[in-house]
């Protein structure tokens, strides 16, 4: 088990699920990764810290200030590799595989995949079935990074998030 609670959330209705959106905006001035993750209310639901460290390491918190997820760079790797974990248990891990033309990403994660554009601004979070877990999208013509998260199941709003963050991550270190 993943750590992840299987009731049934809030944000459903008659056994299906809302889709929560989640916005995801890099702070102007940061010296470390530094995010804040909004709802579509513009609340702020998660603040993401970048730590001082070999390769990023970026802390995830809940509006109270309890860090809820970590994603980790591994060092001294071929190609970018990233763990991700809730609380102090490692669930899985993301790293970009060798592609000539376009972007692509391996997940070690609850068997989900990543498909997406040539640029990876647009793209989306499979299960196993083929069913879309999230979906991401980069908004353009924004002072900083800035991103549309649909996620469908409100459960797995972290494990996307650090997704997204992950491979933000690499492609910041890319460019």
């Amino acid at each position: 088990m993943t750590g992840r609670s299987r009731a049934k959330p809030a944000g459903s209705v008659k056994g299906r699920w809302i889709i929560v959106k989640l916005l995801f905006k890099q702070r102007f001035f940061s010296w470390f990764d530094s995010y804040d993750i909004y709802d579509e209310e513009g609340n702020t639901v998660y603040v993401v810290k970048g730590q001082l460290s070999w390769g990023h390491c970026l802390k995830i918190f809940d509006s109270a200030g309890k860090e809820v997820g970590t994603v980790q760079e591994k060092v001294f790797t071929l190609l970018p590799e990233f763990c991700l974990y809730l609380g102090d248990t490692c669930i899985g891990s993301i790293y970009k595989e060798f592609s000539l033309f376009k972007s692509k990403f391996v997940i070690d994660y609850n068997g989900w995949r990543v498909e997406g554009d040539f640029m990876g601004w647009d793209y989306q979070v499979l299960n196993r079935a083929g069913r879309q877990v999230a979906k991401v999208s980069k908004q353009l013509f924004n002072w900083t990074d800035t991103y549309v998260i649909d996620v469908c199941d409100p459960a797995d709003s972290v494990c996307a998030l650090m997704l997204v963050l992950a491979i933000d991550a690499e492609k910041c270190s890319r460019d």
